[in-house]
């Protein structure tokens, strides 16, 4: 078992490389091909790779559990085509947001901001659903504030273009998160998967066509940062966070993923020889700091089991 809990560490801790590396290729994918066409072309491929991995495990689950009633089985299928286009809907908009940031911002401080909706989803659950959060998580919300201040506002109190577009990215992934939070527990997670990447792809799609000019010849020269982002940070990745969690404390899975932010900064150094003002870097340090406090359980509190 513990053998099995290192495993799963390990694993989290690559997928944390995998997603925090794809910033970097998505900044180096806008120098050859726009954001629609780069977002629906990376959906193509993460519902190519997610969808034969969903048809084996239902099958397998068909034959290991008993039969469901037929009305179960009706309402879990509801669900899941519901919780696919849902999910899908916010994927989409959340990846075309961050996208269009990534052009007018760097890949690090893309992989801050998006790491934000750690910070967003308790307070989106408190004003949506009530849900009480423990006093920790509001002082890792005003350190989060404070962090992103530093990271992202000028002296002349303004937001760049790309962090303003990446922020409402964080926001739109909050809104994923919450949306997958609910259907998981009432259909099946790797059908919901699948269907909201061919509902990302659609949509993406269609609004490559009506606002870009896709081409082939535009594909084939952002063929490796979509690759990258298709298969490895959207089929690869979400594959091995299934597998890795089930082996490893949820507590510690949080904070393994979030790692993501501090490999985008990394990443986007080493590759695209980008640097941060020392504001920026303590900007940084005060964001992660937040993200990994906002995780932590604390003494009285119960922590919430995440799917």
């Amino acid at each position: 078992m513990k053998n099995k809990k290192v495993l799963g560490n390990i694993l989290l801790t690559l997928t944390a490389v995998i997603w925090g590396c794809a910033f970097a290729a998505q900044r180096a994918g806008m120098e050859s091909i726009e954001p629609f066409t780069f977002t629906a072309a990376r959906m193509v491929l993460a519902a190519a790779a997610v969808g034969p991995v969903a048809l084996l495990a239902g099958r397998r689950e068909r034959r290991g559990s008993p039969a469901r009633q037929p009305e179960e089985e009706r309402a879990r299928r509801r669900s899941t085509v519901i919780g696919g286009l849902c999910c899908g809907c916010f994927l989409a908009a959340a990846s075309l947001f961050q996208q269009m940031g990534v052009v007018y911002t760097t890949a690090g401080k893309a992989g801050f901001i998006t790491a934000m909706y750690m910070l967003l989803v308790p307070i989106l659950h408190f004003l949506l659903f009530k849900k009480k959060n423990p006093w920790h998580v509001w002082l890792a919300v005003l350190i989060g504030v404070a962090g992103m201040y530093l990271l992202c506002v000028s002296e002349s109190f303004r937001l760049s273009r790309g962090d303003a577009l990446v922020c409402v990215c964080a926001l739109l992934f909050s809104g994923h998160i919450l949306s997958c939070d609910h259907f998981a527990k009432t259909g099946d997670p790797l059908r919901v998967s699948a269907i909201q990447f061919v509902t990302a792809a659609v949509i993406s799609a269609v609004l490559a066509f009506l606002a870009e000019e896709p081409s082939r010849e535009k594909l084939a020269a952002a063929a490796i940062p979509i690759l990258y982002c298709g298969l490895l940070s959207g089929g690869l990745g979400y594959t091995l966070q299934i597998v890795a969690q089930r082996f490893t404390d949820p507590t510690i899975a949080s904070l393994l993923m979030s790692l993501e932010s501090v490999f985008a900064v990394l990443a986007g150094a080493l590759l695209l020889q980008e640097r941060m003002s020392v504001r920026e870097l303590v900007g940084c340090l005060v964001m992660f700091a937040a993200i990994v406090l906002v995780q932590l359980p604390m003494p009285g509190t119960t922590p919430e089991r995440k799917v």
